[in-house]
């Protein structure tokens, strides 16, 4: 394993180094382009503010993305925890649980961008392919999460529940979901945070709307450097926001381990 991980730093290193050497630097002035850069950075990040719409839009574009990703993970979550139970090794039998697993280990290795993209091209631009891409990742992010955790449930309590009659579905109510309740929530929010940054980037890359496309709009149309400064603190701040939510969940719910 270390001979493996060396020999990988040494490979990206070698490709660093190279790629310095097969950039186009035709026309790069030095003397013109560091003064440059740090006037475009005063501007981004010490001098944002809003010019082409105002604080009431700004807040409501934010909430835009935050109920496209909410959507995306609510709706993700209870289709997940139905397929989890099925992917559960302990609740299902080990060819549904297969089945199950691999169909949703091919889901995640698509990336969420190209699962909005090919929503695209079925639904159009809109939120409605971003939702739907989003979807599709989080239920195979959840049910990977939910099914593990229901993995680890004390055997004993599943036996002693079928040694007293216990059909499956008593077994899923009473057993299982109050075991795994918090788990399953802090796995769901932990989604959510990765769902909001995805619609940021939908918001510009597939016309979802919200503080995405303002920034889009702000850098790519208008190249005002000022708005997109103001668009990144603010998505900053709800990134910290829901950062710190999650902490709290977590110091609630496991006071004896250390967050992340």
């Amino acid at each position: 394993m270390n001979l493996v991980i060396k020999l990988t730093i040494f490979v990206l290193t070698v490709l660093t180094v190279a790629a310095f050497f097969v950039f186009d630097y035709t026309g790069l002035n030095l003397q013109r382009a560091i003064p440059q850069t740090w006037h475009n950075l005063r501007l981004l990040f010490l001098e944002p503010s809003l010019n082409h719409f105002d604080w009431q839009v700004a807040i409501y574009q934010v909430a835009v993305t935050l109920a496209l990703g909410a959507l995306a993970t609510v709706i993700g979550g209870v289709i997940a925890f139905f397929l989890a139970l099925l992917a559960a090794e302990n609740l299902s039998t080990p060819r549904i649980s297969k089945t199950i697993r691999v169909l949703m280990a091919f889901v995640r290795a698509v990336p969420t961008v190209l699962w909005v993209l090919i929503f695209a091209i079925a639904a159009g631009l809109g939120s409605e392919a971003a939702v739907l891409g989003m979807l599709f990742h989080s239920v195979a992010y959840l049910v990977k999460a939910f099914s593990e955790s229901i993995e680890e449930l004390d055997v004993g309590i599943l036996e002693a529940m079928r040694a007293t009659g216990s059909n499956w579905w008593h077994i899923v109510v009473h057993g299982v979901i109050p075991s795994t309740f918090t788990y399953m929530l802090l796995w769901t929010f932990l989604r959510f945070e990765v769902n909001f940054g995805v619609a940021v980037a939908m918001g510009a890359a597939a016309g979802a709307g919200g503080i995405g496309f303002e920034l889009f709009m702000a850098s790519g149309f208008y190249f005002d450097l000022r708005e997109v400064g103001f668009i990144t603190y603010s998505i900053l701040a709800v990134a910290i926001l829901l950062e710190m939510i999650s902490t709290q969940l977590k110091q609630r719910n496991f006071p004896s381990k250390v967050t992340r």
